[in-house]
Formats: structure tokens, sequence, C-alpha cells
């Protein structure tokens, strides 16, 4: 059986785990659940904010694009401020941008002022998951990374349902400002939990002290060392790959085309379409669970999760777009559980560059690999749109574009694979022979 580096050795450093580390990292969890809240939440207002500002479909959706452009631009400055400054203080910088861009888009009465709220959301909102990443890496014993990651993305994915359960009904009930001003509130008790009871490590785990100048700053070239080292390693460039080809499909299809999709070109209701949403949903936070406990249990199963999950993907969309007519109920379903695994096969690019990074560098490998998920979706998203436009609203030309990225990161994930991996085998037996000759 095949199993992560230090389930079979104990490695210099390795953090303990316990009671303690699952209350702090649960505080770090509890911002992204939140963050992920916030992000989701005009998932449910969409008409509402059509009417609100006075803007029509394609206006409406650049406040998905603009907020995907802002995480996705946002990763790797998050990724070396997390290197440097450690994540409580990231955390608690995100959640004070993504509560000031909750509560100032609730009060926003013109669309332009909308935009910038939601663009500050985003990016407080990019603050989060590499955070929540590195605390989870710092508490815990290696041997439970996948798992922990798995777990904290799946609590994360459940603020999505939070918006479509009840901050939908809120809203009908409440109205627009008293719903997100009210909902900002959940920053706020977070916001606390990390100033009194988070920690970025256990005491005698501190991670190695960057270099400094003379001025107390980080030494000259630390950006582009930090960068430079992580892009160099295959297992980086791997992870951002994996994340790039897996993510996307589940990403496009909640966050702005699905909905069109189900009740334009298959002429479902939107009750019937919301609750095939929140399919995608559940399904993603189930896969969340078998996927990380998997990869815990034999570290050689991420290739195989990953490519499956990419042919998966590709089958199902292959034969919903290519059944005559309107899909029935059974293939659509098939294809919101299918698209629920995107979310776990993505983390699976973590799996990739954590092994290949030391501590000091997870933040900046991660927002690497962070990028490339995101940065598929910005690209589809645009894609579709432009598609439909100049098909007539042809929904099976336009998530075709689907399957180029798809190949475009098999590409390249297969080229960097074999690199990767044999660099891992390389310092897990380094690590063994340190274990060996270093008192532990």
């Amino acid at each position: 059986m095949s199993t992560t580096p230090s389930a079979a050795v104990r490695l210099p450093g390795d953090p303990p785990g316990g009671p303690r580390a699952m209350w702090v990292w649960g505080i770090g969890v509890a911002v992204y659940f939140v963050a992920i809240t916030f992000r989701t939440s005009l998932g449910v207002a969409g008409i509402d904010a059509a009417h609100r500002f006075d803007i029509n479909a394609s206006a409406l959706s650049s406040f998905s694009i603009l907020q995907l452009l802002v995480y996705a631009g946002m990763q790797i400055p998050v990724g070396l401020l997390v290197d440097r400054w450690g994540t409580r203080r990231v955390l608690l910088l995100g959640i004070l941008l993504f509560t000031a861009g909750q509560f100032g888009f609730a009060l926003s009465s013109s669309y332009g002022t909308a935009l910038a709220f939601r663009a500050l959301l985003g990016c407080g909102d990019a603050m989060t998951f590499i955070a929540v990443l590195r605390l989870g890496a710092r508490w815990f014993p290696a041997r439970r990374g996948p798992v922990i990651a798995q777990v904290a993305a799946l609590i994360g994915m459940s603020g999505n349902l939070v918006t479509t359960l009840v901050l939908a009904r809120v809203l009908a009930a409440f109205g627009w400002t008293a719903t997100f001003a009210g909902s900002a509130a959940g920053g706020l008790v977070v916001l606390l939990l990390v100033v009194f009871f988070l920690r970025d490590h256990p005491e005698g785990f501190e991670p190695p002290a960057v270099p400094k100048g003379g001025d107390g700053a980080p030494g000259p070239g630390f950006v582009r060392r930090q960068i430079t080292a992580a892009w160099r390693e295959p297992g980086t460039r791997a992870g951002m790959w994996v994340h790039f080809t897996c993510q996307f499909p589940g990403m496009v299809f909640l966050l702005l085309w699905g909905m069109p999709f189900l009740v334009q070109a298959q002429g479902l209701d939107k009750g019937t379409a919301g609750e095939l949403l929140t399919l995608v949903v559940i399904s993603n936070m189930c896969c969340g669970l078998v996927y990380g406990q998997v990869i815990a249990r034999h570290h050689a199963a991420r290739t195989p999760l990953v490519l499956g999950t990419v042919a998966a993907t590709a089958a199902a969309w292959a034969a919903t777009l290519a059944w005559p007519g309107q899909a029935p109920m059974w293939l659509l379903v098939l294809l919101c559980v299918v698209l629920g695994a995107c979310g776990p096969g993505s983390m699976i690019g973590f799996d990739f560059s954590r092994p290949a990074n030391p501590p000091e560098r997870h933040g900046t490998a991660s927002g690497i690999v962070n990028m490339g998920g995101f940065t598929a979706s910005m690209t589809t998203l645009f894609a579709v749109g432009v598609l439909l436009d100049l098909t007539g609203d042809n929904f099976r030309i336009a998530f075709a574009s689907v399957f180029v990225l798809q190949a475009l990161g098999l590409v390249q994930f297969a080229r960097l694979r074999g690199r990767a991996v044999r660099r891992e085998r390389e310092r897990i037996v380094a690590s063994r022979v340190e274990a060996v000759h270093v008192p532990v």
C-alpha cells in the first residue's frame, strides 16, 4: 500500500495535531466559510440586483467575472503575504476587506459603487483559502494534509448551501439592505475569534525566519526568490495544472451559466434548476470526504483520481450536449453529480505542491496552484458568453469550450507529473535519512 511520506515516519518538525489544533484550525475554516457565504450571496440575488441597479444580463455577469479576476490576481501576492506575515495577520486583513465589501454592497445604490464593493469583497475572499491551507500544514502532521485540505474545502462549500437555503429566504422576507448588511455581522464574529484565539503555529514549531535586511524588512529579492523557487518545482506546476483542469467546469456551472443552461436549453423551471445546482454542492461535499480519505491512505491515488475526474466530466458533458433535443432528467442529475467532483479533484493540486515545497514557501506555492482553476474559470466564463452571442444562444457550441481547456490542462499535467513524482521520492528518502540521524 502506498502512503503519504509522513505516514511511514515522523518527519523532523512535523506538527503534533490534537484537540488544540482542531480548535485553531476550525477558527480559520470558519473565516473561509463566511467568505464563501459572502462570495456566493449574489447567486440568489441576481434578479434583485438587476432591478436595483437597472442593469442588463451582461452587466450583471460582470460582478462574477470581476470577482474571479480579483481573486485570481491576488493569489500569488496573498501567498507571499502568508509566507511573510503568517496566517493570523492575513486572515485579519481578509476579514476586514470582505466584511467591508459585503456591508458596502448592502448600501450601494449605483452599479459602479456596487461593482467596487464587490471587488473589495473578492480581494478579502482571496486571502482566506491559502491562509487556511497554511494553517492546517502548520498545526497537523503531513500525513493528514489531504484530509485537512478537503474538509476545509467541504466546510467552505457548505457556505454555498447557506446562501441557497437561508439567504434566499431572508432576502425575500426582509429585502436587499437588511439581508446583506445583516449577513456582514458574520464577518465581525470571526474577526473576534481570530483576534483572541487564532495562532499561526504550535509552540516550538515555528517556521524558519524570513531573511531580513538591516531595516527589518525581508532581504533583497525575497519576492523574486520565493516565486522563482516555488515555480521551479515540477510539483508546484503540476499542481497548478491539476487545479486548472479539474475546477473550472463545476465553478462555471455554479457561478453563472448553470441556471441559464438548465432553464433555456433544457426547458426546466427555475425551481428544478435550483435543486440541480444544490445537488452539485452536495456532491462536492461528499466527494471531498472520499477524495481526502483515499489520498491520505494511498498517496499514489492522486493521478488516477485526477484523470478519472477529468474523464468523467468530459464524458458527462459530451453525453449531455450530444443528446438529441433536451437531455433526460437522469442525465442532467448525473451531470450535476459529476460536476460536484470537480472541486475535490482540483484540491489534489495542493497535494502535489505541498510535498514539493518547504513550509516557509507553502503560501507562495499554494497561490500559484490556486491561480490555475480560477484562470480557467474566467476564461470559460468569457468564452461561453462570447460563443452564446455569436451562435444565437447555442449552448452546445458554447460549452464545447470546456473540452479545449481540459485538453490543454491534461497535456501540461502529463508533461510535468513524472518529474514531480521523482522529486518527491528523492525528498522522502532524504527525510527518512534525516529522521534516523537527527534526534527527535
